[in-house]
């Protein structure tokens, strides 16, 4: 299926990225030469923004760190702002390959899913490692998905995603979580009733910079994802109202 590349902005969210994002916009530019590149620059202390702008992306840059989710949003909001049709979001820190990108458009093109997700876990020719904490999160809550959703999810923590524009729509309403938006927001996209789909694709270890899964912060992450998605669960019926 042709892919339109003016109607899709990729979106990478970026904290002190300096010496890789460059790189990256350029390799998403190579793929895909027509798309817009938009690098939302969270407060970075480093050269993130301007080396991003050299390499040719749109910056948008926040004047305080407020999270990875936040910059998604602003994302979200500048896609509707200037009206695309689809939203990839892939991470600043080089493990999302833009090769994938095109695998990830083709559900979505086809009509076959409102979100897809890339997973680590569907392809055979990942050798990129995790640490047991976070793995251990990823099943629970994947399992915990599967159940409640019926269909099965495999890398909830992913943040290799594309969307159509009713599903980031949905989430640039300010209910979106400012630090792990993750299975409790995949969770709110099933009770809205868009269609979710994971797909393999290729990742690989980070070239660099802090993980914001690093030290204690997965025991963290698993309590507070925890909470977040008992609420969704309690407040379901708010987000059924969304139904496309």
């Amino acid at each position: 299926m042709t892919i339109d590349d003016q109607k899709v902005l990729v979106v990478i969210p970026a904290y002190n990225e300096h010496g890789r994002i460059g790189e990256i916009v350029r390799a998403v530019k190579y793929v895909l030469p027509s798309t817009n590149v938009l690098v939302v620059n969270d407060c970075s202390s480093d050269d993130t923004g301007r080396e991003a702008r050299k390499a040719g992306a749109a910056v948008v840059s926040h004047p305080i760190n407020l999270g990875y989710g936040a910059a998604l949003e602003t994302g979200y909001l500048y896609a509707l702002k200037y009206g695309y049709e689809f939203v990839v979001q892939m991470d600043g820190d080089g493990q999302h390959l833009p090769a994938e990108i095109p695998h990830m458009l083709v559900p979505v093109l086809e009509g076959d899913a409102d979100i897809v997700i890339g997973s680590r876990y569907l392809s055979s020719s990942n050798t990129y490692k995790t640490s047991f904490c976070r793995r251990a999160g990823q099943k629970f809550f994947g399992m915990l998905l599967s159940l409640i959703t019926g269909y099965k999810i495999t890398d909830p923590t992913s943040g290799f995603q594309c969307l159509k524009r009713n599903a980031f729509e949905l989430f640039s309403r300010g209910q979106f979580p400012h630090d792990f938006p993750d299975a409790d927001v995949l969770l709110m996209a099933h009770y809205a009733g868009f269609r979710v789909k994971e797909i393999p694709v290729v990742m690989v270890e980070r070239s660099g910079g802090e993980s914001m899964h690093a030290g204690l912060k997965p025991l963290y992450y698993i309590i507070k994802m925890t909470l977040s998605v008992g609420m969704v669960i309690l407040s379901q019926r708010r987000w059924k109202q969304y139904v496309p």
